[in-house]
């Protein structure tokens, strides 16, 4: 063995054997699926739960205590921000289901309205 003798770095070739997995049939940039409205969707799913959004706005709200404390006033109202967008974010993931609710219990009953004009029509 020839061990004393230090060997150079040589760089890898961009294309050394690596290939990726098969999609099978899908499209190669996975990271980025837009859902038809034109909106790209992250699928990290951090954004679609109350309790992940609840807990970052608290973390940014505590962030903001912290930097005013420290007499940093563009990082409080940065950070202020930040915990008001995550409040909206969770008004709108708690609004969503009550309104699905409603939906689906409109399209399952049958108007009683309809009935009784029809009946008075008789």
């Amino acid at each position: 063995m020839n061990d004393q003798k230090r060997r150079t770095f040589r760089p890898r070739n961009q294309r050394s054997g690596f290939r990726p997995r098969s999609n099978s049939g899908q499209n190669s940039n996975s990271h980025f699926r837009s859902n038809g409205g034109g909106n790209i969707n992250r699928n990290n799913g951090s954004m679609t739960n109350p309790f992940n959004v609840e807990k970052t706005a608290q973390k940014y709200q505590q962030l903001a205590k912290d930097a005013n404390t420290s007499g940093d006033p563009v990082l409080y109202e940065n950070y202020l921000q930040h915990a008001e967008h995550f409040n909206r974010r969770l008004a709108e993931l708690n609004v969503k289901p009550k309104e699905q609710k409603i939906e689906s219990s409109n399209l399952s009953k049958p108007s009683i309205d309809a009935s009784v004009e029809k009946k008075e029509v008789i």
